[in-house]
């Protein structure tokens, strides 16, 4: 068995994708809209899904807000070098919440970003 995608419900899918795909670097895999359901799937990533784990995106239709509740942590996304991301992502118009460095009672070199709806997405910077 292996992960093949974490779902995320967004209130708006056109900048949920360029939040992901412009700013993270992720490409749209695939996209699927269901009229008798009313909801938008689109699954973004960084390869195939059939050797990658991938975000599902979902739309239902009417839906521009959600509570993100206490539950859900972060999307962790490891990086070469943190402090370039931090810079492109910042410049792409994404939305920093903790600038990089050390982990608290840690090593590890991290930092955090924002999505259009919230979610906390974790960067590592791991060569």
């Amino acid at each position: 068995m292996r992960i093949l995608h974490t779902m995320l419900r967004v209130g708006d899918l056109e900048a949920s994708k360029r939040f992901y795909c412009e700013v993270l670097g992720m490409k749209v895999i695939r996209e699927k809209e269901y009229p008798s359901g009313q909801f938008t799937l689109c699954f973004v990533g960084f390869g195939d899904e059939d050797a990658n784990t991938v975000l599902e995106l979902t739309y239902n239709w009417g839906t521009s807000k959600y509570e993100l509740g206490n539950a859900f942590g972060h999307i962790a996304l490891a990086t070469p070098n943190i402090y370039d991301a931090v810079e492109r992502i910042r410049a792409a118009g994404g939305k920093v919440t903790r600038e990089p460095g050390p982990m608290k009672h840690g090593t590890t070199v991290i930092a955090f970003v924002e999505d259009p709806d919230g979610y906390k997405i974790e960067l590592i910077e791991r060569s």
